[in-house]
């Protein structure tokens, strides 16, 4: 069994009861399940075949979960991308992923036309209708982005066939999630469709899904967390997603009230924003379960949210290369505040010391996972796979206890990862493009606390030019990392804080801004 079996089986099953809501309209899992088998036909039409490896720059609509489910059905790989990444930050993983298909939001037309003279590798771009203006953007693509270019519908038109799905082996990749790296580059990880699969199975149970349930999709679907507990878990158990294009406190009362939705997922961002909005708490009247991961989640937050909502929030744990989930707080015992819970169904976590010894209860060590949700490795990365994966588990990187009921807490985050709003921040990736501005000569990034986002990113620069502006940085950045990536805060300092072998000492920093 695999997921595109088990959509297959929801539809043969309960073909009426509806699959997901977009904008006030329903789709039937019997109808979800035609339009992935006509866009696999399709996908096929245009030469992909088993082991393709098929790029998504989509956010929350049906586009992608057509898509998602299309491409493993004729047993492609699916690589997920953040659509709001700079130029160069997609440039790096279409070229590192080998992508043959890019399927993406008309917004993203001008990248099209820019990958067409980039990506010599790329067939064929498959653009999603979301603005009134895309036939106007189409019109404007040269004649060679055209010859590659196709609308999303018309691709849907050129057949009625559909197509059974492809063999599949539990071991083969079935997505590629790019993390980012603590060495400037993100590293792809393999997870197969045994992984995706086990992790959404063993969510679903442990959260006590049921087909009942009616999901808040709000979460990016490109994520892992919202892929596994907001997509695929609910789905296999036949339940109903409320797909929210974004995030709005408005919007999701209104839709979790017009919809009378039973579990909401989001990152501490979102339960801050939706604490903070002046509205009928009665709208979350019918929510069952509260769902937070992404980051930690202050206990005064959860406790202040589960009292003026009344609905208990279960915060959990997990990581891109576990797929993702290996902690929850369990729905039919203690909630522990504070702890991300415990190991869910077929998964283990143990928290060892540096030899790799597990350490006693309340002690402190680094949290590793063994279980079938596993990725087999980084794409085209073996000393990385090595260095994660040893002896059948995954180091996390992440510090850790367990108290005496086999909770766990996290002490620690990875050495100097930055979380802004539920996303992963690595220092280095800020510093390789702050060292590369004409006017830096050195530069060091930490995370320091931020009431809206859990984190903010405080970069200290020394300046080779004198006459380098904060601004200016900024702008640079701007223009070739992401938004969320980018320094709230540049200070301009005459040294940054070194050991004897000259290392620069990002804990003085921290220590710092602390002040």
């Amino acid at each position: 069994m695999n997921l595109v079996e088990k959509i297959r089986q929801q539809a043969l099953e309960q073909p009426e009861k509806t699959a997901y809501y977009f904008l006030g309209q329903g789709t039937s899992y019997g109808e979800f399940e035609q339009t992935i088998a006509r866009f696999a036909a399709a996908l096929q039409d245009l030469g992909v075949q088993k082991g393709d490896h098929i790029a998504f720059l989509l956010g929350n609509t049906p586009h992608y979960l057509v898509s998602l489910y299309a491409t493993m059905r004729i047993g492609a790989t699916a690589i997920p991308i953040n659509p709001i990444y700079t130029p160069d930050e997609i440039s790096y993983i279409i070229k590192n992923g080998d992508v043959k298909v890019v399927i993406a939001l008309d917004m993203l037309l001008p990248l099209v036309e820019a990958g067409v003279q980039g990506f010599p590798q790329v067939t064929n771009y498959i653009v999603c209708e979301t603005t009134p203006d895309v036939a106007e953007k189409y019109a404007a693509l040269s004649d060679a982005a055209k010859a590659k270019t196709k609308l999303f519908t018309q691709v849907l038109a050129t057949t009625f066939d559909t197509v059974e799905p492809v063999a599949v082996e539990p071991d083969d990749t079935a997505i590629i999630l790019y993390t980012s790296g603590t060495t400037g580059h993100p590293k792809g990880a393999m997870l197969t469709h045994e992984n995706i699969y086990s992790n959404a199975r063993d969510v679903g149970e442990y959260l006590k899904m049921t087909s009942d349930d009616r999901v808040v999709t709000t979460l990016p679907v490109f994520h892992v967390f919202a892929l596994t507990v907001v997509v695929n878990a609910p789905l296999m158990k036949g339940a109903t997603l409320l797909l929210a294009p974004r995030f709005s406190p408005a919007e999701i009362f209104e839709l979790t009230a017009d919809y009378k939705a039973t579990i909401f997922a989001g990152v501490p961002t979102m339960f801050n924003f939706l604490y903070q909005y002046d509205g009928d708490v009665n709208a979350f009247s019918s929510v069952r379960l509260a769902i937070s991961g992404g980051a930690s989640l202050p206990v005064s937050l959860l406790h202040n949210f589960e009292k003026k909502f009344n609905v208990r929030v279960s915060e959990g744990y997990g990581l891109s290369e576990a797929s993702p989930v290996t902690c929850f707080n369990p729905t039919d015992r203690e909630r522990k505040a504070g702890s991300i819970g415990t190991s869910i169904l077929n998964v283990e976590n143990k928290i060892v010391d540096e030899n790799g010894e597990e350490v006693s209860v309340g002690e402190v060590g680094e949290l590793i996972v063994r279980g079938a949700n596993v990725m087999k490795g980084y794409y085209k990365m073996p000393e990385e796979t090595a260095a994660a994966i040893r002896n059948g588990w995954l180091y996390t990187g992440d510090l850790a206890r367990r108290d005496e009921e086999d909770y766990f807490y996290i002490v620690d985050r990875k050495k100097d990862m930055i979380i802004v709003g539920g996303y992963n921040v690595y220092p280095r990736e800020v510093e390789e493009v702050l060292y590369s501005h004409p006017g830096i000569v050195e530069a060091a990034v930490v995370g320091y606390p931020d009431a809206n986002f859990g984190e903010a990113v405080h970069a200290y620069v020394v300046l080779k030019n004198p006459e380098t502006k904060v601004e200016d940085i900024l702008e640079y950045c701007a223009n070739h990392i992401a938004k969320y990536k980018i320094p709230t805060v540049i200070e301009i300092i005459e040294e940054l804080p070194k050991n004897t072998t000259g290392k620069i000492l990002r804990r003085s920093l921290k220590e710092i801004v602390k002040q």
